[in-house]
């Protein structure tokens, strides 16, 4: 069974509108093969990037579409050789007839997107984001969470590995508190120190934040779990499989060869 491009175009755009991205951002249907008026989907290939190695697991399982979380083309490419990953890639997308698109931005701002996914590490709780783009300021970049029931950061640390499956987290508490309450969390997912910066909580979760940053907050009397960049994003990732399978006519698949570049040794 097939689905045709544009109705895989218009539910992506429903789950995580274009307009939600952020400006600097490059979003959207990055590579075209062919007109997409034309064009139907079979096999959907999610990946967090699209390095060559992505790209040819993609190649191997006749993958019609994949959709990139982080944009593979970000800067404007000024030539397209064999000279750079990004050139060779574009390149090989459009030899292997492979629709390319990318969310980023848009999937974190949106309800139901990567945020509020990242943020439900922690329980219950009353949730807004943090830079609002709505009237009811639940969409926008990061989230701010204020638990129902409060937790003990080493209990909100046990919650974020086993949330994102990993084996270790690097925090920062308080010099003066061994084990503070929390009750107001801040998260944003990737690169989240800009968005983070000046909010106050008790606890702050993103991927990377600067060590200055960090130093401000745990000052102030926070703390932060930062857990490295892709490692906060690429959970999501069964959860958009789910919302892009059409019923089952359209076969999603998840890259095994995606990982975070940085691995504890």
């Amino acid at each position: 069974m097939t689905v045709s491009l544009p109705e895989v175009l218009a539910e992506l755009e429903r789950i995580a509108p274009l307009g939600l991205a952020a400006d600097w951002d490059n979003v959207g249907l990055l590579v075209e093969p062919r007109p997409r008026a034309d064009a139907s989907v079979e096999r959907i290939h999610l990946t967090i990037d699209l390095t060559e190695a992505v790209l040819e697991e993609a190649i191997e399982r006749s993958t019609d579409l994949i959709v990139a979380y982080h944009p593979p083309i970000f800067a404007g490419l000024k030539r397209v050789t064999q000279r750079s990953p990004a050139e060779r890639i574009t390149l090989s997308l459009a030899q292997a007839g492979i629709f390319a698109y990318s969310p980023h931005t848009a999937l974190d701002a949106c309800r139901g997107g990567l945020n509020d996914w990242l943020v439900g590490a922690f329980g219950e709780g009353s949730v807004r984001a943090i830079e609002p783009v709505d009237a009811l300021g639940v969409e926008g970049q990061g989230r701010m969470l204020e638990l129902s029931t409060p937790l003990l950061l080493s209990h909100a640390v046990a919650r974020v590995k086993a949330h994102l499956k990993l084996a270790h987290v690097r925090v920062a508490r308080p010099a003066h508190l061994d084990d503070p309450v929390i009750r107001r969390v801040a998260a944003c997912a990737g690169a989240g120190g800009s968005v983070l910066a000046g909010v106050e909580a008790d606890l702050l979760l993103t991927g990377e934040m600067r060590h200055h940053d960090i130093l401000a907050q745990q000052a102030r009397g926070a703390s932060a779990i930062v857990c490295d960049h892709t490692n906060t994003e690429r959970g999501y990732l069964p959860i958009l499989a789910e919302r892009l399978g059409f019923g089952g006519a359209v076969e999603v698949t998840i890259s095994e060869r995606d990982a975070d570049p940085l691995v504890v040794v």
